[in-house]
């Protein structure tokens, strides 16, 4: 029998009562930056249940803050929630669709007497507001008549007062413990041009005030937060109280904990900060938890989704471990990254019993996972290069790579045997003199040699050359945010990112495109980057083979 979250059991009950008709969610972004990997959490629990119950979903940015939003941020969005395989309900929406119909609205409750233009400066209403353990002081002009207040708004709304002279705010309770009813702000006039609207409108509706009654203009049954909104609900069911149509659909706000990742974090506005100051390359940087750097790093979007729901539905808040995403991404990598050859810290080898010109392709299978994917030719010959990891000259007795005297199998080719070790006036070793073992290719050895290790390599003759970008965890703390007391860029990671210069590739490389993931034989998951040019290939390590984490911990 399916388990069933918490938000699932109530749905079902409104179905099963007949309460709910139909299931229509919505993900709602703020078009003020780019989505992180906690949204992609929220997108796939708003998508998922839509989907489930045969009801639909809708994409809305809430765009109430022309200071702060932009059409670019519009479109990544976008890409972002295409690219995850999600399709949401007809056309995009927009809360500055609403603002006629927001407007209305607040003109409905300044007519009930239920809001009041006050010309008190911000921090005076700061001030006035107090704390939760106090009343507040209520606003000298919270008294203001009907007529006196509709006239007012229409004359902010018209352009006739200064930014920050008025604010329209609704008459709640200055005594409540509550502070979000502590007579909030309804509107507050900004003299600069919207990404939709342009200069139509200067005063724009506040977050708290839009964003509830969009989702009962589109209808939306369930609106699903995080728990941080748990304690504005009062003031959405307020507005509601007072404007909802009784014979509508009243849209139903259930919070959930939202999803935290160690070692990164999932604030926009200090990943906004990130951005701007420079310690990464822009939103889609493989170091940001952002889901196009992520992308960009080589994460697959099926990884992600598999991600949001092994972490699952909470009530709690809590922190999702690294390792687990990076689980998800070897995972779903296994099963789909061709496996090919490249060696990022070189050791030359000669095979000093094949002539210089001799050359050879061996088939090599693509990926073991996927039979179906075959196997394709990689050419060999007298000059190779190999990790120079895979070599020890004082090896252990338990050592199984290559050593002086030693014998190795070179993946999908032969036995080599190391015959001599040249090393330059400073004692590093520059090449390994081999040679190969007679009858003893892969697939057809006959050679009654032993080995008991394989390693892979490339032809320095035919090989191309790239670049790699390997990354480490973001922040050198688990916790970055915990110490309130600091800045969270002290933080930071120096070794983040490690970039090697030249690494030789197979051939086969060459044709890789943009966003193609590979297997790095024995070396990691990597991506082809966005920063390739037909002169420079770049690769991204998506992850390495094991987890990391563990022992870094």
């Amino acid at each position: 029998m399916e388990s069933l979250n918490f938000i699932e059991h109530i749905i079902e009950e409104e179905l099963k009562s007949g309460k709910v008709k139909e299931v229509i969610t919505r993900f709602p972004p703020e078009p003020n930056g780019y989505l992180h990997i906690g949204h992609a959490q929220s997108i796939w629990l708003n998508f998922s249940l839509g989907k489930k119950y045969k009801g639909k979903t809708n994409l809305r940015f809430d765009d109430t803050n022309p200071l702060a939003e932009e059409s670019r941020f519009v479109e990544a969005i976008k890409r972002d929630i295409a690219w995850l395989g999600f399709e949401w309900e007809g056309s995009v929406l927009f809360a500055s669709d609403y603002f006629p119909q927001l407007y209305e609205f607040a003109q409905t409750l300044i007519k009930k007497d239920l809001a009041y233009v006050d010309d008190s400066t911000l921090e005076e209403i700061r001030r006035m507001r107090g704390v939760p353990t106090s009343p507040g002081d209520e606003s000298p002009f919270r008294n203001r008549s009907v007529e006196e207040n509709l006239d007012l708004l229409e004359r902010m709304k018209s352009g006739e007062f200064e930014e920050g002279s008025k604010v329209l705010r609704a008459k709640i309770d200055m005594s409540s413990p509550n502070m979000h009813l502590r007579d909030p702000i309804l509107y507050r006039i900004i003299k600069s041009g919207h990404h939709r609207t342009g200069e139509a409108w200067c005063i724009y509706p506040m977050y708290d005030f839009a964003h509830g009654q969009s989702d009962y203009i589109e209808g939306i049954t369930h609106s699903i937060c995080t728990l941080e909104f748990e304690i504005h609900r009062p003031l959405y069911d307020w507005f509601l109280d007072h404007l909802a149509d009784p014979s509508k659909v009243r849209p139903r706000q259930i919070e959930f904990a939202r999803l935290n990742l160690n070692y990164t974090i999932t604030s926009k506005r200090n990943l906004k900060r990130l951005v701007e100051e420079g310690h990464v390359d822009g939103w889609d940087d493989p170091r940001m938890p952002t889901i196009s750097g992520m992308r960009r790093r080589g994460y697959p979007a099926s990884a992600l989704t598999m991600f949001a729901e092994k972490v699952g539905v909470a009530k709690r808040e809590n922190v999702s471990d690294m390792s687990l995403l990076e689980f998800c991404v070897r995972e779903k990598l296994n099963k789909s990254a061709t496996r090919v050859m490249a060696v990022l810290d070189p050791i030359k080898v000669e095979i000093s019993n094949l002539d210089d010109n001799y050359a050879e392709e061996l088939p090599i299978e693509n990926n073991p996972e996927a039979p179906e994917s075959g196997s394709r030719m990689v050419p060999f010959s007298n000059q190779l290069y190999i990790e120079r990891s895979d070599f020890m000259e004082d090896a252990p007795k338990k050592y199984f790579r290559l050593k002086p005297g030693g014998v190795v199998r070179l993946k999908g080719a032969y036995i080599i045997h190391c015959d001599e070790v040249i090393k330059n006036e400073s004692g590093k070793i520059i090449k390994l003199k081999c040679s190969q073992i007679a009858n003893s290719k892969s697939g057809s050895d006959t050679s009654g040699v032993k080995v008991k290790g394989t390693i892979h390599w490339v032809s320095a003759k035919h090989c191309g050359t790239a670049e790699a970008r390997i990354y480490d965890r973001l922040f050198n703390i688990e916790y970055p945010l915990k110490d309130k007391d600091k800045d969270v860029m002290e933080f930071l990671n120096p070794d983040n990112l490690s970039i090697i210069d030249t690494i030789y590739i197979e051939p086969s490389l060459r044709f890789a495109k943009v966003g193609e993931s590979f297997q790095f034989l024995r070396k990691g998951y990597f991506v082809l980057d966005s920063d390739s040019t037909s002169d420079k290939l770049i690769f991204n390590q998506a992850v390495s083979l094991r987890d990391g984490w563990a022992k870094k911990n």
